[in-house]
């Protein structure tokens, strides 16, 4: 058992890396936003998914409701469910529910890509070894952030802010030039955003609320206009 965790835990060394450079940045915006280091440290500690993460931020900065926020997050991280009825399959037999439930906590897109790719089945000691430094360096990164921002300058500050954005970028960007369908409900997305934005005629709608509906909006249009056929999903399983 010990081998599986140091396995895992040699696993989640590049995730950790990761994670806590854009963490950083995640922090900077946290305390920018009003919160506190202790409350946006809790945040990441307690709430590994770095877009609803962000999302999260926006609908606390601008006064959002607990509903909003609510709404916000189980329309951003309705993925990891799918993906962890996917990492289920894979888990060992003998690993029991509260150890599933632990599981399941972290399940974030990089620690799922790396346990899918695993050769031998997932046990309970290799997946504890595989999350437990990207939990450290999430909650770390957002720590040292949020600490930065008090003592530096604003200007460098704000800079360092935007390479939260650059992150959201650069995992759209790729897999928008390599498949139609992502391009276009990004580039839905984003109008639908700019919409509710300047049109003075739904200038009441909330931050929270204004990311919901455009959620929706996208994924509604992507489905509806690039449906993914029975054989397709065959073929991927």
């Amino acid at each position: 058992m010990k081998r599986h965790f140091m396995e895992g835990l040699r696993d989640g060394v590049p995730i950790a890396l990761g994670y806590l450079s854009v963490s950083f940045s995640l922090g900077i915006m946290a305390l920018a936003s009003g919160l506190t280091v202790f409350q946006g440290a809790l945040m990441s500690l307690t709430n590994m998914t770095s877009a609803g993460q962000f999302a999260g931020i926006a609908v606390i900065a601008s006064g959002g409701t607990l509903l909003e926020l609510i709404l916000t997050q189980l329309i951003i991280n309705l993925r990891y469910a799918l993906m962890s009825l996917s990492l289920s399959q894979k888990l060992s037999e003998e690993m029991t529910l509260w150890q599933r439930m632990v599981v399941a906590f972290a399940n974030t897109d990089e620690i799922f890509a790396v346990a899918m790719g695993h050769a031998k089945s997932l046990t309970f000691p290799y997946m504890v070894g595989l999350q437990i430094l990207p939990i450290l360096g999430w909650t770390g990164g957002t720590i040292l952030g949020a600490v930065a921002g008090r003592v530096l300058p604003m200007a460098i500050s704000s800079a360092l802010s935007v390479a939260l954005y650059g992150m959201f970028i650069a995992i759209v960007v790729p897999a928008a030039v390599k498949m139609r369908p992502v391009l276009c409900v990004a580039a839905l997305a984003g109008i639908f955003s700019c919409v509710i934005y300047y049109v003075p005629l739904f200038s009441s709608i909330s931050t929270g609320i204004s990311i919901i509906i455009c959620t929706i909006l996208a994924s509604a249009c992507g489905a509806l206009w690039f449906p993914v056929s029975q054989e397709s999903e065959e073929k991927e399983v």
